[in-house]
């Protein structure tokens, strides 16, 4: 059969978590739920700190922005899934799999972005407490956000010149719900190791300077939080970066288990259950993760509901 480029290839075959037509049911209530927490845990998140004057704050203004990025997240990939089941196709067209896999990368990576912004936040806060107004002004609390915005843009279009570059010999069948790269180099009929050599290395320097921020962040933050002198001060600092390092742990512990099990392991489920968890599980745990010990978005929460009810 002669290859074919990937901008004459008609479909692609989303293949999911089962096949089983007995289970699409339950995987659409589980789909379904998972992504209403999600909107609302996080729209709750927004409204919250927009409705409280005591949360325009620094801090609280990155929340509200990750917030955000993890519903246009989860929102790339969830609902087309519920529509892949309730029609009970599973097909994404050639030109729905780059725009998915575009904002896919804008949406994670700028999650990682905005997880480092807030690591460096907490830094200034801790370490740097009397710098703290004028390093992390208000007016200036823009700017690192829309440099994330663009280099997360900028990230995604890398990948998806890798993917546009890659030849297929048929319509293929994804071991997944979404388009992922890594899944379409070992799909693609055409020699990869070039692209699959790139994509690594991509995704180890795009990955590695907000990790290596985080760490950075913490081993300054915690000598300084040991050395505060009131149990109270002390106390709030580590809930704070507790709920931060839970979402930093639990982000890029999900997105490694997804891409060790696409590159290491032969069994097809366990890549989709890592997927799940990296994409949907994530998304959705973040706002507990965030309203669980922190006692100004309880109270805020509080109030929006009392309002709202």
């Amino acid at each position: 059969m002669e290859p074919q480029n990937l901008t004459r290839i008609s479909e692609f075959l989303l293949l999911g978590l089962s096949e089983d037509p007995e289970l699409q049911p339950l995987l659409f209530g589980m789909f379904m739920s998972m992504y209403l927490v999600t909107i609302a845990g996080n729209l709750l998140i927004i409204l919250a700190v927009i409705s409280n004057p005591h949360m325009h704050t620094p801090m609280y203004f990155f929340l509200s922005n990750l917030s955000l990025a993890d519903i246009g997240f989860t929102s790339t990939t969830v609902p087309k899934v519920l529509m892949n089941i309730h029609s009970h196709q599973r097909d994404i067209s050639y030109a729905g799999c780059p725009i998915q896999l575009a904002f896919l990368y804008l949406f994670g990576y700028l999650d990682s972005l905005l997880l480092m912004v807030m690591a460096y936040d907490r830094f200034v806060a801790i370490c740097h407490p009397l710098h703290y107004p004028v390093i992390m002004n208000p007016r200036l609390c823009g700017v690192p956000i829309l440099v994330s915005i663009f280099i997360s843009f900028f990230d995604s279009q890398l990948h998806c010149i890798m993917v546009s570059q890659l030849i297929f010999c048929t319509d293929v069948e994804i071991p997944s719900f979404f388009c992922d790269p890594p899944q379409l180099f070992s799909l693609a009929c055409s020699d990869t190791s070039t692209n699959t050599i790139l994509i690594y290395l991509v995704g180890a320097i795009f990955g590695g300077v907000p990790i290596s921020g985080i760490l950075f962040s913490y081993t300054r933050i915690v000598p300084s939080i040991l050395t505060v002198p009131s149990s109270g001060g002390k106390s709030k600092a580590f809930v704070t970066c507790g709920s931060h390092l839970s979402v930093v742990c639990l982000f890029y512990g999900t997105a490694a288990g997804l891409y060790l099990s696409s590159a290491v392991s032969p069994s097809l489920r366990m890549g989709a259950v890592a997927s799940v968890m990296f994409t949907v599980v994530t998304p959705m745990l973040n706002p507990f993760i965030y309203s669980l010990r922190n006692t100004d978005i309880k109270r805020a929460l509080q109030r929006l509901l009392s309002r709202m009810s």
